[in-house]
């Protein structure tokens, strides 16, 4: 009897144990998913392109919001032990599917990362199959024996924390959609050393790459080094790049800025550049909103004033840049760039970044451009470029209060009433 009572409490606490492993799991999926939605949205075209599909932005933005909440409400109410039947079997199910659908992404690689976890954890294809398989393994064993979870909250409040919760991740996802993510898991967050991200510590950790050159002679076909190149008896037929070691890659291998008017390779002016550099990002200017082109060409007329130097940067080609200047009038110089880069650097388009020194001082999405009104003088003398970073830490925190803090004063009053109603029930079968 006092086995079967000891194996009975190690079950209910491997059980309760892989409950809130797959909470912690999905509320994490769920939020770091939500704070980006762009990227998300990237994210979804590049599998959708994988499969043949060529689906809508805003479809895809449904769809990111979709997932979502499902992830996050998902993980809370495991944490709670909310309706354990339901979520368990929903649980369950969705890793049905995205198991079967990462070992095929593993064995054929369509894409070069799941993005489960957005950019906050960047897994394989592998690595994200077999994080799956565990995650499955705890999903089943939560399913087999869900009555032994036990319940955080009573059946009273379970539909204020499921509504609750439903609101909150969909208004996070709403307001980091039409700004900025709150946390940056990028390399061109605030802060950042670009010219820095550009390099690695120690460049014997960097990956080695041999070319081979294949040559044909007298029908006959064999592979040389540079060093072995042979005469002019062979004939070229190709090159091949071959991967020798392994490294590691600097987080920052893509940013390159290059002048449209005259082709000219800006780059390292613009990391050099001990004043301000404010930098456009327009990744494709036919998707941009150009609804605020009169903000950022009074921002390029302060530049001017100021002595700034400001750059529209887009991947777009000159006849759509000519097209962009014709509609919104603006005079400001463009520069070329990498397209992926772009849509790294900012999640919107268009997207405003502030540089010096190659360090990335702020961030602004469309809706937030500066104005006027806080352009009021030099900006060494204006709170946009002091303490950023300290500002971000202080949305994070508030993001975690606006959630954890109503629902603490639910369990708490919850608490309360149960207590409250327990003693009542026992003062009257002692009335008895």
């Amino acid at each position: 009897m006092e086995k079967s009572n000891i194996q009975h409490k190690l079950l209910k606490a491997y059980v309760n144990v892989c409950r809130f492993f797959l909470s912690a799991v999905f509320v994490f999926s769920g939020f770091v998913k939500a704070n980006d939605p762009l990227g998300l949205q990237y994210k979804l075209a590049e599998y959708a392109g994988a499969f043949g599909f060529e689906l809508p932005d805003f479809l895809l933005m449904i769809l990111g919001a979709f997932l979502a909440t499902v992830e996050f409400t998902l993980g809370v109410y495991l944490f709670f032990g909310i309706n354990r039947r339901l979520t368990t079997w929903l649980v369950m199910a969705m890793m049905s599917v995205m198991t079967p659908l990462t070992l095929y992404l593993a064995l054929e690689n369509p894409v070069s990362d799941c993005g489960c976890f957005g950019d906050a954890v960047v897994l394989t294809n592998w690595q994200t199959f077999w994080k799956n398989v565990v995650i499955s393994f705890a999903a089943f064993s939560v399913l087999w024996w869900k009555n032994e979870m036990f319940r955080m909250v009573t059946r009273r409040i379970e539909w204020l924390i499921s509504f609750y919760s439903i609101g909150y991740v969909l208004v996070f996802f709403y307001y980091t959609q039409i700004g900025l993510p709150v946390i940056d898991f990028r390399p061109y967050h605030v802060g950042a050393d670009i010219a820095k991200g550009m390099t690695v510590s120690d460049e014997s950790d960097l990956p080695v790459y041999e070319t081979r050159f294949v040559m044909e002679k007298d029908g006959v076909r064999q592979e040389f080094l540079l060093e072995d190149y042979p005469d002019s008896a062979w004939t070229f037929v190709e090159r091949k790049t071959i991967l020798v070691k392994e490294g590691a890659l600097p987080p920052i291998q893509d940013f390159s800025l290059v002048r449209l008017a005259d082709g000219e390779d800006v780059t390292e002016d613009v990391l050099a550049d001990s004043g301000y550099t404010f930098l456009l990002v327009l990744p494709q200017l036919q998707a941009a909103d150009d609804g605020y082109a009169d903000l950022l060409n009074e921002l390029y007329d302060y530049c001017q004033s100021y002595d700034y130097t400001f750059y529209g940067v887009t991947a777009s080609q000159e006849e759509a840049v000519e097209w962009w200047q014709d509609r919104t009038g603006g005079e400001y110089p463009f520069c070329h760039a990498d397209e992926l880069m772009l849509k790294t650097m900012v999640r919107s388009n268009p997207g405003l970044i502030l540089l010096k020194e190659g360090k990335v001082v702020n961030k602004w999405s469309n809706r937030n451009i500066p104005d006027e009104y806080k352009l009021t003088g030099r900006l060494e003398e204006l709170p946009l470029t002091l303490q950023v970073e300290a500002k971000m830490w202080k949305e994070v925190l508030l993001c975690v209060w606006w959630y954890v803090g109503p629902l603490a004063f639910f369990a708490i009053l919850d608490g309360i009433y149960s207590r409250f109603r327990v003693r009542r029930i026992r003062r009257n079968q002692d009335s008895f």
